[in-house]
């Protein structure tokens, strides 16, 4: 059942993009993420909520400049456990690097690039709150200083007293199912002000039901598509009268990609 933009939480993609345009939001959230001042950033509005037919599907992600530097950021929700959360790093990195240059700038010129996953569930299972990942070399263990870090936090984790309080309780935040919490925290009461605000404004909602229609139309599409590949492959194997793995990729989806790339489809 789809929700409405009064039942969504700072866990819902649209939402937490929504709160994150918000400069002075997005400025507090990196500052308690990489536990470093950050004087002024620009949130790049264009790419926070968009839809790029042409890309992987509807983007929710924050993307975000620090002023006066060549640093950049990428921020987003994951509510559901995703099993490649680590080349979806390795993307989300290539990605904020394309532009990253002009003609004739040297590499050491490349913006440093930070990708952040705030994660309701733990992808690792050590129980830590924050995941710090960066390139090394392996042979002495130094590190790479190639500029790209990944931090992954976790709501599921329980290393409180190694993490600064004010990060364990924004998880805390997010971890909960509603917005109405009590709580004594400064930033998270400033993020309930912001929500509160959102579902009150008429071009929030409107974008919301944009976005719902756009992602409606995403999977119908995608429905067709899929429909179309099987029955050509299905054509495929009546003319080779293999009737028999017709029947077995009904049942079994793994057998059926396996015979979607013996087909090329």
């Amino acid at each position: 059942m789809k929700k409405r933009l009064q039942d969504l939480t700072i866990k819902d993609a649209f939402m937490f993009a929504a709160v994150m345009s918000d400069e002075e939001q997005c400025r507090h959230l990196l500052e308690l993420v990489l536990n470093t001042k950050i004087l002024t950033i620009h949130v790049v509005t264009e790419k926070s909520i968009t839809y790029h037919p042409e890309y992987h599907g509807v983007r929710l992600d924050v993307m975000a400049e620090e002023e006066g530097t060549r640093r950049r950021f990428n921020v987003e929700m994951q509510v559901k456990t995703e099993v490649a959360l680590a080349k979806r790093s390795r993307y989300y990195h290539a990605q904020m690097d394309m532009d990253a240059l002009l003609a004739g700038e040297s590499y050491d010129q490349l913006a440093d690039t930070y990708v952040i996953f705030i994660c309701d569930f733990d992808p690792f299972g050590n129980r830590l709150y924050r995941y710090t990942i960066e390139n090394r070399i392996q042979e002495t263990g130094k590190a790479l200083n190639d500029g790209s870090q990944t931090i992954i936090l976790s709501t599921k984790g329980k290393n409180q007293s190694e993490v600064p309080v004010e990060l364990v309780r924004f998880l805390q935040y997010v971890a909960q199912e509603t917005d109405e919490a009590e709580t004594e925290d400064d930033y998270v009461k400033m993020l309930q002000e912001r929500i509160k605000s959102i579902k009150k404004n008429r071009d929030w909602e409107g974008k919301y039901m944009l976005l719902e229609e756009m992602m409606r139309d995403e999977r119908e599409e995608g429905r067709k598509e899929g429909q179309e590949r099987i029955n050509q492959l299905n054509i495929l194997l009546l003319e080779q009268n293999r009737n028999e793995d017709i029947i077995k990729a009904i049942t079994d989806r793994d057998y059926q990609e396996q015979l979607f790339k013996e087909f090329n489809l």
